[in-house]
């Protein structure tokens, strides 16, 4: 596959102004929501052979979340296209000043295999709604649902307009050798790294939805039982396979073992006595990252779950206790369904050491019955985005911006976030012909007192 051809043809339409119309947009929008449904069946077949996902677990988090997405765009992309009306200084008088918003153009979307038709079409959403031409790089971990992605989106739109490139590394590093015009890359901190360094090379904008270890606090004042069934479910959602997943839980050191309690009472409710036999409980992506939460379990015997099925490659819903931050499930962003649990004194002491020895994660979640508390705590250190007693779900809401800070990532995506995330927001201020000589050389001092009163 020749990728400067795609790119250059891709450009080629982009340019001719096929792209640009709103009602071309929506259109394409329209489209999309067509072959969603229609080809709903095949990817609920491809996410349960690749992840395991229930039907139901495989819709909610993946179809739905696509859908959402799409009626948002639909409804609101001639709004969000509108030009904006800015105020002009008195010194510009008479002038109207706007704000034209137009696609950057062509569109680098690569995507990652926790979530993999979620997390592929919300940022193809949000080019099409802003006027982009997009190619699409699915992971190659989730084979098969690049597949049906491949042949839904070819089936339903011409190259020029979307494209999608299966392969691994390879095609990753021969697309970043290419000129797009932004590229939207969801994945891993270090890969994210590599995606900024080749966008560097031609300027090209790039938005980056990273990952990091996301913590939990629950304070004095947190209703654990609610807790504990909202952190269960948020932790072993997909297997823990979610990047905005509970990563660990601080819980004031004489709570501990109540909180563990909690746990195992939803973790049965949800899961059964035996979750390995449980169609509610995902199975991990691949072998390599199998064995990789296996090594973070580390030695010493969890409170609850710590038993796995190779041959099926499922990990029990497990909770360490007895863990501090040398611990090896505390050395890196864990994405499987493993929680360590670590106990605190001094509610003050622990957001001053999250806020200044740790990189701000993707998300934080606080549990507190205490709304004045949970504020200040969510106000004290920096993260993307997150909950008071609750985890995940702001993700849901596409009126927020998702997205990270730092190491955990840059840009948005959602609702009209995303959409700005592809969109070029070009400045223009329009004079009338009445003006002043005010501006105008030789100067000699001309006007300057009453300049200095009206700026």
């Amino acid at each position: 596959m020749d990728f400067s051809q795609i790119v250059a043809k891709q450009r080629q339409y982009f340019n001719s102004g096929a792209t640009k119309p709103v009602s071309a947009r929506i259109a394409a929008l329209k489209k999309l929501a067509a072959a969603l449904e229609a080809w709903e069946p095949q990817f609920l077949d491809a996410l349960r052979h690749d992840l395991g996902k229930s039907g139901f677990e495989g819709w909610v988090t993946e179809i739905g979340m696509v859908r959402g997405e799409l009626k948002e765009a639909i409804r609101h992309v001639k709004q969000w296209s509108a030009p904006r009306r800015v105020p002009t200084p008195i010194t510009q008088f008479p002038a109207r000043s706007y704000v034209l918003r137009e696609p950057y153009g062509v569109a680098l979307i690569m995507a990652p295999w926790n979530y993999p038709v979620q997390l592929n079409l919300v940022p193809v959403v949000s080019a099409l709604a802003a006027g982009c031409t997009v190619v699409l790089k699915p992971s190659a971990y989730a084979a098969a649902t690049a597949e049906v992605l491949a042949k839904m989106l070819s089936a339903t739109f011409p190259p020029e307009l979307v494209t999608v490139v299966t392969g691994g590394r390879a095609e990753n590093t021969a697309l970043l050798e290419q000129h797009f015009d932004v590229i939207f890359f969801t994945g891993s901190t270090e890969v994210g790294k590599t995606v900024m360094a080749a966008a560097a090379r031609h300027l090209t904008p790039v938005a980056l939805e990273l990952g990091g270890k996301s913590p939990v606090i629950l304070t004095r004042n947190a209703d654990l039982a609610l807790a504990a069934k909202r952190i269960a479910w948020g932790k072993f959602l997909n297997a823990g396979q979610t990047c905005v997943a509970p990563d660990h839980v601080w819980a004031p050191s004489a709570m501990v073992d109540a909180f563990v309690e909690e746990m195992k009472k939803q973790i049965t409710a949800f899961y059964g006595e035996n979750p390995l036999e449980s169609e509610d409980l995902p199975a991990i992506i691949n072998e390599k990252h199998f064995q990789r939460l296996l090594g973070l379990m580390g030695e010493g015997r969890p409170a609850i779950g710590g038993i796995w099925d190779e041959k099926r490659r499922k990990i029990s819903p497990t909770v360490l206790i007895n863990v501090d931050e040398s611990h090896p499930s505390m050395g890196e962003e864990i994405f499987g369904p493993i929680l360590p649990v670590l106990g605190y004194e001094d509610l003050d002491a622990l957001v001053a050491h999250l806020r200044e020895d740790n990189p701000r994660p993707l998300a934080c979640y606080v549990f507190s019955q205490d709304s004045a508390e949970a504020r200040k705590i969510m106000e004290s250190f920096s993260f993307g985005g997150g909950c008071i007693n609750d985890t995940v779900v702001h993700l849901t809401n596409s009126a927020l911006p998702f997205g990270g800070n730092g190491e955990s990532g840059m840009g948005r995506c959602h609702g009209a976030w995303g959409f700005d995330t592809f969109t070029h927001k070009k400045a223009v201020l329009q004079k009338g012909r009445t003006e002043t000589d005010l501006r105008y050389p030789p100067h000699g001092g001309k006007g300057l007192g009453l300049l200095k009163k009206i700026m």
